[in-house]
């Protein structure tokens, strides 16, 4: 009878941890593609209908949370730029580990969205369009431009913190503490709309 309860208290444990496992990923969708031939990633550039979840690793992965290949979208990547184009009405879901990101760029309708803290020396984040970014961030040196009528939202710690934007409603950063920081206000410059072809004429 104490082996069953101890048998039974195990598997339940086990239950438990993959339950936590699995809620622990930023989508849940049956159709995921790992692209294991990416690698070195420092920039990622979003376009278009893109929602990017991005977090720390100790090496580089991209999870693409739908059939990519079949609807037209763009994820690849060349010296160190991970690219990720969609324009399709539904989102293209991608995670992204990176070790080494220094930098993210967005434009259009994108989303980007950190999964846990973003520990960095050095971050570079620049928004365009209609681009909008929910990042926690413990950086030493962070840089951040919010252009046009893109949108941030900025949480957790960073020593030295420059931003520029067009429109200072559209950046919260109620949560976040910056040693040292300098703001500055930009004129709205509207960023051109890259499709895919132009893109892909680019590999």
């Amino acid at each position: 009878m104490k082996t069953q309860i101890i048998t039974i208290f195990t598997a339940l444990l086990l239950c438990s941890g993959i339950a936590a496992t699995t809620q622990a990923a930023p989508v849940k969708n049956e159709t995921v593609t790992v692209l294991t031939d990416i690698s070195a990633i420092n920039k990622i550039e979003i376009y278009g209908n893109v929602q990017l979840y991005v977090s720390d690793g100790s090496k580089d992965q991209v999870k693409v949370y739908n059939k990519y290949y079949s609807e037209s979208a763009l994820v690849q990547s060349k010296d160190g730029v991970l690219r990720i184009t969609s324009y399709k009405t539904e989102k293209l879901v991608v995670w992204v580990t990176a070790a080494d990101l220094r930098s993210i760029a967005a434009y259009d309708n994108a989303e980007v969205k950190s999964f846990g803290s973003l520990s960095k020396i050095e971050l570079e984040v620049s928004l365009h369009n209609n681009a909008t970014a929910k990042l926690s961030l413990d950086a030493f040196s962070a840089s951040v431009i919010v252009s046009d009528q893109a949108k941030a939202d900025l949480s957790g710690t960073v020593e030295q913190y420059d931003l520029k934007y067009s429109h200072p409603e559209n950046v919260n950063q109620t949560n976040l503490v910056a040693k040292h920081a300098a703001k500055t206000t930009i004129q709205p410059v509207t960023a051109n709309k890259v499709d895919i072809d132009s893109i892909a004429d680019l590999f």
